[in-house]
């Protein structure tokens, strides 16, 4: 089953039909979907697939070697070729007449087992490139591989690729094509425990209940997302320990640099290395209040979902996990569930206004989106969840609320008192909840004009049916 990439393929078939030659870096983080969609671009296409291992070069070399003879005798055959630039050099005179798709999946395991590969693509590519119908894909796993190795200047391939997708993770309403069958609420639920990369989200069936798909998904010692975190870690970065008990830090309440170095013992300078680590794969992410850019005020959180819930709900109950009492660990994480999706329901305004922006129908141009955070003229700690700023005039701000309360006056009234400490002559309100507004919250924001009160459904129903 493929779902969604619309924009990523639109832009490889773009490059296919230009009928030269072409080099595409496609990299993103693990179970994001890269090979998915290799295999769903090339398919009733001429392609040459090959997927490196985590092996030696002459292992790579022979399988390498092995696809590309299938491709052009059309059967197997044993014999490998004698290098790989020997291999590389039949794939791009067989592209010198004919447009062929050569796919090198998981370049980074190749490159690290042969390190003059780069250098002979490099060759091949000079050489080649005016005569060549050739469309050269390299996908990597590795972010940090892929970025020093492929993309950075002093690398032997810098400048000679003409496009580069990064693949990123599937948004609310993408992810929502996963969940044809969860109720309203249950499809922001599982999103908010699996987020957006699409394996993660294989793993949620949409006909049980959240409750099943937690306890089978997370709370199972023989589930692939009980240990998925720190496998992953375990071959992403160099300290998957120390990691580990950052990401636990965070979740469990540690925002800012002293706050998580002390919580997990180590020096801030350990800390902030493996932060930038878990930022480049896109695991954490550091934020500062809308508008300001002081280092001082840097806090910190878990940007992935799954990741987020994980390390949220799974250390803290291993013990009761690995004697099978998933029930009685259940009962501990429900009574958090609706405030942990705060923090997701938040997402899913920001990326409703997205949403609003792009379909031409936002009262207001904002060029960004963040969060705000700060004190308020007698120093009392603020917050406003979402800011929106057009210009020096103009600027929206808006509060979110997953509860089962209807949002009522005051909370509108506390958020038009905070937009008083921004000069803004302008200003528009979003307003969004879970479960609906009370009448005087309604009638309050009809005699303001510059208000607009937006419920769940209505945000769902836009957003899913925006999708291209």
């Amino acid at each position: 089953m493929f779902i969604g990439r619309e924009r990523e393929l639109a832009s490889l078939n773009r490059l296919y039909n230009s009928d030269r030659f072409e080099f595409v870096v496609l990299y993103g983080r693990q179970r994001v979907g890269k090979t998915a969609l290799i295999n769903h671009f090339i398919d009733g296409k001429p392609a040459i697939y090959f997927l490196g291992l985590e092996s030696n070069a002459k292992q790579n070399l022979v399988n390498f070697s092995r696809s590309i003879i299938e491709y052009s005798s059309g059967y197997e055959r044993d014999t490998p070729f004698l290098s790989f630039q020997a291999a590389l050099e039949m794939g791009f005179r067989l592209s010198e007449k004919k447009r062929l798709i050569l796919a090198i999946d998981e370049y980074p395991y190749v490159a690290k087992a042969s390190r003059s590969l780069a250098s002979t693509l490099q060759l091949l590519i000079d050489r080649y490139k005016d005569r060549s119908k050739m469309m050269l894909i390299l996908c990597g796993s590795s972010m940090s591989y892929m970025a020093d190795h492929v993309l950075a200047y002093k690398a032997p391939l810098y400048g000679r690729s003409t496009a580069q997708i990064r693949l990123l993770t599937f948004d609310f309403a993408e992810a929502c094509r996963f969940f044809k069958n969860f109720s309203a609420e249950d499809k922001a639920l599982a999103y908010g425990i699996a987020g957006g990369i699409p394996q993660y989200l294989l793993q949620i069936n949409d006909r049980l209940s959240i409750r099943e798909n937690i306890r089978n998904s997370f709370l199972n010692t023989a589930s692939s997302l009980y240990e998925e975190p720190v496998n992953l870690l375990t071959q992403e970065v160099r300290e998957p320990a120390i990691c580990t008990a950052i990401l636990t830090a965070i979740a469990t309440g540690s925002s800012r640099m002293s706050e998580i170095s002390g919580n997990v013992g180590e020096d801030t300078s350990v800390c902030s290395t493996c932060l930038k680590n878990l930022i480049t794969l896109g695991i954490v992410r550091k934020e500062l209040p809308y508008g300001e850019n002081a280092s001082e005020k840097t806090i910190y959180f878990i940007d992935d979902h799954m990741f987020r819930f994980w390390y949220r709900f799974v250390p803290e109950n291993a013990s009761l996990i690995s004697r099978g009492a998933a029930d009685l660990v259940y009962q501990r994480i429900e009574p958090h569930l609706s405030d942990y999706m705060g923090k997701v329901f938040e997402e899913l305004c920001r990326q409703y206004l997205w949403t609003l922006l792009l379909s031409g129908k936002s009262p207001v141009n904002f060029t960004s989106l963040g969060r705000w955070w700060g004190n308020d003229p007698i120093k009392r700690q603020a917050e406003i969840d979402i800011m929106g700023e057009q210009d020096k005039n103009t600027a929206l701000f808006g509060e979110c609320k997953w509860t089962n309360e209807k949002v009522d006056l005051g909370v509108l009234e506390t958020l038009t008192e905070r937009s008083n400490l921004f000069t803004y002559p302008n200003k528009h309100f979003f307003l969004f909840s879970k479960t609906g507004f009370t009448k005087g919250c309604m009638e309050k924001a009809r005699l303001l004009g510059n208000v607009t009160l937006v419920m769940y459904s209505e945000m769902l129903s836009f957003s899913v049916n925006t999708i291209p």
